[in-house]
């Protein structure tokens, strides 16, 4: 467990952010963590191993696959704007200082015996930033950027939805529904983890960011002295299934209503538009708009007009079949 006990000033500027470089990290730690890769990531995952076996140019982002389970923060900063690019994010990470990398690495190799594959950060600064710099465009451009549009609809959405849900209702009723893995009993917010941490957030900013290659894997950076950065999965992930896949023998639920609205309602866990779940699932939204109108015929979810836009979600019948007949087994998380 991560326990983090975060103190009223920082709750008060908790915010949301995406981060493409984020992005870049946690698809490779899926990469490194599942040697079988599930889906909806299993075809993204064999089209970038074979990417990352035959592309040269993308060999230094083999940093990541090689990391312990906690490293410093400068090598994925968190992102200095609600919605960077990867190219600023790049420009972020070659302007490290070198205080900064100083300062992180005596944090996380107090005895000063630097794991070996960090010392060039150490010894020979901007050489090795610009090294992993080049590495990760090298690798975004083959990897991640044929699927970045859709993917930064799902997460514009997801932003909006949660800014929403954090202006209307506040920062405890954002952080108690964020993921089943995070848990908020203020003033300590726990990450479900194999690691036993526990620090204090005080006078701080609280940065929440979502990610499509997430797959339940949740960061957190308490590297920084003014914010605290935690990952979570957003909704979307299904948009990187190039074609529907058949239902696993025991997804029981895609095996009672259908796979199409099976993903409709695991989707529906947080409130929706037809055109964030068309972007989310990667299904065209004439499709989805059938699979709501049969979902809405047999009462298991409701819709509500949010200004200009029509917010699709679960009722308690819907909430139901999702947690009775239980998460798709060919989605188990890995915990990290």
């Amino acid at each position: 467990m991560i326990r983090i006990e975060i103190d009223e000033p920082t709750l008060s500027r908790t915010r949301i952010a995406i981060s493409p470089l984020a992005e870049v990290a946690c698809s490779l730690f899926l990469l490194e963590r599942l040697q079988t890769v599930p889906w909806p990531y299993d075809r993204w995952a064999r089209r970038a191993r074979e990417i990352l076996r035959t592309d040269p140019a993308t060999e230094p982002v083999s940093l990541y696959l090689n990391l312990p389970s906690v490293s410093p923060d400068f090598l994925c900063p968190p992102p200095a704007t609600p919605m960077p690019t990867i190219a600023e994010q790049l420009d972020q990470l070659r302007a490290t200082p070198a205080e900064v990398i100083e300062a992180e690495l005596a944090k996380h190799y107090p005895d000063g015996d630097v794991l070996e594959l960090l010392r060039p950060f150490r010894d020979d600064r901007q050489a090795a930033l610009d090294r992993l710099a080049d590495g990760i465009a090298a690798y975004w451009e083959a990897a991640i950027a044929p699927h970045w549009p859709a993917m930064r609809a799902a997460l514009d959405e997801e932003v909006l939805l949660r800014a929403r849900a954090l202006a209307a209702e506040g920062p405890d009723a954002l952080l108690a529904r964020l993921h089943d893995r995070i848990r908020w009993e203020r003033p300590v917010l726990t990450l479900v983890k194999p690691l036993d941490q526990a620090f204090e957030a005080v006078d701080q900013r609280l940065l929440l960011v979502p990610l499509i290659f997430s797959r339940g894997s949740l960061m957190c950076s308490g590297d920084q002295p003014d914010l605290i950065m935690v990952t979570y999965q957003a909704r979307g992930a299904a948009l990187l299934a190039e074609t529907p896949a058949a239902p696993p023998a025991d997804d029981r639920l895609a095996i009672l209503v259908g796979r199409g609205r099976a993903a409709v309602l695991r989707a529906l866990t947080v409130p929706a538009t037809t055109s964030a779940l068309a972007t989310a699932l990667g299904l065209a939204p004439s499709t989805v708009s059938e699979h709501l109108g049969g979902l809405l015929a047999a009462g298991v979810v409701h819709r509500r007009r949010a200004g200009r836009r029509v917010l699709y979600g679960l009722e308690t019948a819907g909430t139901a079949l999702v947690t009775l007949l239980g998460e798709d087994s060919a989605r188990t998380e890995f915990v990290s």
